[in-house]
This record gives C-alpha cells, sequence and structure tokens, in this order.
C-alpha cells in the first residue's frame, strides 16, 4: 500500500524537518538580541529604529518560509521540473540527460557521508543538484527512474576537496574555491 501510495506521488519536496530547524535556529538566534536592544533602546526612544529592523528580519524569514515551500521537483509528462529555492526553474526533458551520478561526500571534518545526486546534460553540465541535507536517497532514485536513466554510484565517498579536484564542474561556483566552500 505504501508503494502505490510513493508511486502516485508527482511532487517531491526537501525534508520538512528542516524547516522547524531553521524557524527554531532564527528565533533563538533573533529574540534574545532584539529583546536586549528594546530594553536599551526604549528609554531613549530610539526604538523605531530597532522595531524597523525587526521588521526587516521578518519580512526576510517570511521570504525565506516561502521560499522553502515552494521549493519541489515535479514529475512532468517528458521528465522532470525543479523549481529551486530562489525561484528558478528547470525543465529536464527525458533527451537531454547524459548522466546520472550519485556521490558519497564525506561533511566536514566527520566521517559522517551525505549523498549527492547529479543529473548532467550530455555535454556534461549539472541540470540538477540534489544534496543528501535536503533530499531523500529514495528521492534522488525516484528522479533517475523518471528520467530512465541508470545512475552511475561512485563506490568510494569523497572528499569535497577531492571532488573540487576530480570533478569540479559538478559543484556550484562558490565551492570550486577551497575559502568558499566547506
Amino acid at each position: 500500500m505504501e508503494k502505490a501510495v510513493k508511486q502516485q506521488r508527482t511532487q517531491l519536496r526537501p525534508h520538512s524537518h528542516l524547516f522547524t530547524r531553521g524557524l527554531v535556529a532564527i528565533l533563538a538566534l533573533t529574540t534574545p538580541v532584539f529583546a536586549v536592544l528594546y530594553w536599551l533602546t526604549i528609554p531613549d526612544g530610539a526604538w523605531p529604529l530597532v522595531l524597523g529592523l525587526h521588521l526587516a528580519v521578518v519580512i526576510a524569514t517570511v521570504l525565506a518560509v516561502l521560499a522553502f515551500f515552494s521549493t519541489t521537483i515535479q514529475f512532468i509528462p517528458d521528465g522532470v521540473r525543479e523549481r529551486g529555492f530562489f525561484g528558478r526553474t528547470i525543465d529536464v526533458r527525458h533527451g537531454m540527460v547524459g548522466a546520472a551520478l550519485l556521490i558519497d561526500l564525506y561533511e566536514s571534518s566527520t566521517l559522517d557521508t551525505q549523498p549527492q545526486f547529479f543529473i548532467t546534460g550530455k555535454d556534461g553540465r549539472v541540470l540538477i543538484r540534489m544534496r543528501g541535507q535536503f533530499w531523500a536517497l529514495e528521492d534522488m532514485e525516484r528522479v533517475a527512474e523518471e528520467l530512465d536513466v541508470p545512475i552511475t554510484r561512485r563506490p568510494e565517498s569523497v572528499t569535497l576537496t577531492e571532488l573540487r579536484r576530480t570533478s569540479p564542474e559538478l559543484l556550484y561556483w562558490f565551492e570550486r574555491f577551497p575559502r568558499f566552500g566547506r
């Protein structure tokens, strides 16, 4: 029964626990800071500036929440549509796919790994990247199944430095530079 329900899903979403963690982190960081700022500025009358800053943080948080909930991977009749965190939409049609690569990438300074799934075009350019921090392994496999492309699994886990050296084209621009990546 559960498998039948999974097969009927036409839209994938990132891990839902990330939303809760993000909100808790924002509240934990901003509540004490703004409480102190209000406490310090109310007697002097400078509190409207703090209120404006506080409203800006709340608006940024609401925008981030909306972006999180709009991030999806949808199955369309002739392929897959990814709507990214910043609203960018990419349609990947069956004939565009060159390869599907699954790599276990070590997390910074630990022995833990996270899967990284790359769908590349025939020209080797990354079309879709699904990181294990955000997407379930089953979702990655479902995307490959939907695109009807076999997954090439790298036999050994790698570090970001090694991936940067061997396959920099798979990484985001900022991950290609040692100072900006993890």
